[in-house]
């Protein structure tokens, strides 16, 4: 099977079920920041060589390419389609609250912000949890006008707190430090220009 259709050359792509919509749609833009997303994650997993990080993320990214799949397939398309599919649901935000719980528990309790950054694994954890935050951020907005769902969002949201926690977590495993905010380091403050 060839990898080009050449069915997209007009600007539409295939939701599953046939129904074609334009790659500009916000459909189509939701779910391809979940993938962006899901690209993040595997970015973050090529870095890390922690067994119980790696485990763990190569979880996510399964479980996303079913929020991928859940917000590619319209509920009110369909029939055969919409019921062949796995959809998120309220088991998959449990899961991710166990695994917060889990991954903030490895970590010291915060007692300042933190920036982004520190090891390698971490800022890359730290750039995926903001990928999370516009996918959620574009999901919200789609849900206005279509139906994703009651746990898509909730998904989301938790995943993104998630990411939070494994960054931390990622630093105690490469023995980095957290990065504190410092008021002093803003613009005009705190950092004197070189001679």
């Amino acid at each position: 099977m060839a990898l080009y259709t050449r069915r997209g050359d007009d600007g539409t792509t295939g939701l599953f079920g046939g129904r074609r919509v334009e790659k500009d749609g916000l459909r189509v833009h939701t779910y391809g920041e979940v993938d962006e997303l899901n690209a993040a994650l595997g970015l973050a997993r090529a870095a890390s060589g922690d067994d119980e990080m790696l485990a763990m993320l190569s979880q996510l990214q399964a479980i996303l390419f079913v929020v991928g799949s859940d917000l590619a397939t319209p509920r009110d398309g369909d029939g055969d389609a919409a019921a062949a599919i796995e959809r998120v649901g309220a088991q998959h935000v449990t899961l991710l609250e166990a695994l917060i719980d889990d991954a903030d528990g490895r970590s010291p309790a915060l007692t300042t912000f933190i920036l982004p950054g520190g090891g390698e694994v971490a800022s890359r954890l730290h750039l995926a949890r903001a990928v999370c935050r516009r996918a959620e951020r574009a999901c919200v907005a789609l849900g206005r006008d279509t139906d994703t769902g009651e746990h898509v969002v909730p998904f989301l949201n938790r995943l993104s707190d998630l990411l939070f926690a494994a960054a931390r977590w990622a630093n105690r495993i490469d023995g980095v430090d957290d990065v504190p905010w410092n008021r002093g380091d803003r613009a005009g403050r705190g950092v004197e220009p070189k001679a």
